[in-house]
């Protein structure tokens, strides 16, 4: 198998890395005593002013590309409109030049009478020799043709004047709609202009209020944190004066003792207890020694006993190295022992093997004798 070395993909890693950054430095923001104590966040009002200019600069963006995607519509309606136009007219003239070049009324079936027998066929057999069967023209038939052929021709002026007259009025009514609707979106246009101006106002004016509102709320916290201040400060100037003055500084015997009655002794109250009288404190000294010596005494009764005890293990350690010595010195003898007596069965059993060998089994079978066997079927 080959080895193929994978492209790893670090986007999990990157996202890890990234949270754990933004959770330092919130801990960071959030732990440090002097911005939070003594002032303003300014780094956190930094990242939101920031964050809502980013937030701004996409919303332009996006706004930008709605208009430009508008407009693009918009060019391409009216190219639609345009093409659409250009096709008709295109298949009109086409329509046109089809009547003109193949459906002329010279080429119709009866264009000897419309046309005053222009493409009549000629027969060149004499009348004569002609039966009534081939008459082509009646008497009385071609009677005010050329009359009603004017009157055809002035109907179909009329008509094509009428047609024309109301493909003027069909071009002139979507000329009409179509200015309608590009002033329609002319004038959406500039109502989304208008719209888009008005939005940008009031988010200006909202981004004004809130400044405001960020920099009210930043003067009124540190007038808090300033009168915060100066009250700890008077705090601490009041318990420093008591403290100075209490009997805790003054150091007071007194203080620390409290008469209970009853011929109990008086209570020591801890909070106010200073220390102790010199008598108390020889006392406790006498005691401390008399503990010292007493411990002095019992250490050296522990150690004499641990000597004993010492003393008594060696003991029996040698009692147990002798014992260990008495019993490796019999299995030296016993391994010995052993050791004659194999000796022994070994000679005994080559001797053996001599006699069977040299003297029993003299007469040893040749390959004669083995060749002798099996040479039949029967």
């Amino acid at each position: 198998m080959y080895k193929v070395d994978l492209p790893v993909d670090q986007s999990i890693e990157k996202a890890v890395e990234r949270r754990r950054s933004a959770e330092t430095a919130r801990k960071a923001r959030i732990f440090n005593t002097r911005l939070r104590v003594m002032g303003v966040d300014h780094d956190a009002l930094n990242q939101q002013l920031l964050e809502k200019k980013h937030l701004q600069n996409m919303e332009m963006q996006r706004d930008k590309a709605f208009d430009k995607l508008r407009k693009y519509h918009d060019d391409m309606l009216l190219q639609q409109d345009i093409d659409e136009r250009e096709k008709q007219a295109a298949l009109h003239t086409d329509l046109t030049q089809y009547w003109t070049t193949h459906q002329r009324a010279e080429d119709s079936r009866d264009a000897d009478l419309k046309c005053g027998l222009k493409g009549a066929f000629s027969i060149t057999i004499p009348e004569g020799e002609l039966g009534p069967a081939s008459m082509q023209v009646f008497q009385g038939e071609g009677v005010g043709e050329e009359q009603k052929r004017r009157e055809q021709m002035k109907r179909t002026e009329r008509d094509l004047q009428v047609q024309k007259e109301d493909s003027e009025r069909r071009r002139m009514r979507d000329k009409h709609r179509e200015l309608l609707v590009s002033k329609e979106l002319m004038h959406q246009d500039l109502r989304g202009v208008q719209q888009c101006a008005l939005e940008e106002e009031c988010k200006k004016t909202a981004r004004i209020a809130l400044d405001n509102y960020n920099q009210a709320l930043a003067a009124e916290r540190a007038e808090k944190l300033s009168e915060q201040r100066r009250r700890e400060e008077r705090e601490n100037l009041a318990e420093m004066l008591h403290t100075l003055t209490s009997d805790m500084m003054t150091e007071r015997a007194e203080a620390a003792e409290r008469e209970v009655g009853g011929g109990r002794p008086p209570r020591v109250l801890v909070d106010k207890w200073k220390g102790m009288q010199p008598e108390q404190l020889s006392a406790i000294h006498k005691e401390r020694e008399e503990q010292r010596l007493q411990r002095q005494r019992h250490r050296a009764a522990e150690r004499v006993q641990d000597a004993a005890w010492d003393l008594q293990l060696l003991k029996l350690s040698r009692e147990a190295e002798e014992e260990e010595r008495r019993a490796a010195e019999l299995r030296r003898e016993k391994r010995i022992q052993t050791d004659h007596y194999n000796m022994q069965l070994a000679r005994e059993q080559q001797a053996h093997q001599e006699y069977l060998n040299k003297k029993l089994y003299t007469n040893k079978p040749t390959k004669d004798y083995f060749n002798q066997f099996n040479t039949s079927s029967r």
